[in-house]
């Protein structure tokens, strides 16, 4: 189990020296049940304006990021207002960043990013990568293994063994209430070849309750930042 990477919103500072600057792969999704942000824009030192789409539960294309530092720092391409910050580690080439509202609307920045690095042995074909964005524990099954998380901790699930003609597993999740667990998602997936997924839980705001969303995932080719 993993730490990811929970960005805690201020405004950044304007992009320094070219020389600070690296790129990142990045693809976008919109944490399940909230409205999608308006079109963004990533800005490089350069002033190389990058359009980035964030679509409702499910993966974006591909697109290459300019991070200053650990930081991405995203603007609402309308006005080039502050829209969100994500935090990447340096050694990060590849990430998957949630986009979430903002807990507060008095909060500096109106969204808020979950960073998970995205390759092959944290997010593996025919598996799955789960995470829980909640403020309590979550614990999911996949093969008979359960596995419990706390706030901001991801796990990876390799391709069970259990599965049937069909290539599909059963998943079941719960959450901690008091000293007992209570199940909120128990369904079956299918774990063929050529897909993976992104399972989260969540606190959704509308029905004021933790829930867990799935989402699917077919692998695609990255553009490689360029030197």
């Amino acid at each position: 189990m993993r730490l990811l990477c929970i960005c805690l919103f201020v405004l950044c500072p304007a992009l320094g020296n070219s020389q600070d600057a690296r790129k990142v792969s990045c693809r976008f999704v919109c944490l399940d049940g909230a409205a999608a942000p308006p079109s963004l824009i990533n800005l490089s030192a350069k002033g190389v304006k990058t359009p980035c789409t964030v679509p409702p539960n499910t993966f974006s294309a591909p697109v290459v990021c300019h991070a200053k530092g650990d930081a991405i720092t995203f603007l609402t391409a309308s006005d080039l207002k502050p829209a969100a910050l994500a935090t990447v580690p340096a050694n990060m080439k590849s990430a998957i960043l949630v986009f979430a509202p903002a807990v507060n609307a008095s909060d500096s920045l109106p969204w808020r990013t979950f960073v998970i690095e995205d390759f092959s042995a944290n997010f593996p074909d025919s598996g799955a990568l789960v995470a829980n964005f909640c403020s309590q524990d979550v614990r999911f099954t996949i093969d008979d293994n359960p596995v419990t998380l706390h706030t901001g901790m991801v796990h990876t699930f390799g391709r069970p063994k259990n599965l049937d003609a069909f290539n599909m597993g059963a998943l079941l999740a719960e959450f901690q209430q008091d000293d007992s667990w209570r199940t909120v998602n128990e369904n079956l997936l299918r774990f063929a070849p050529g897909m993976r997924f992104l399972i989260y839980a969540y606190f959704d705001d509308a029905s004021n309750r933790a829930r867990i969303a799935t989402c699917q995932d077919i692998p695609v080719t990255k553009p490689a930042p360029k030197k």
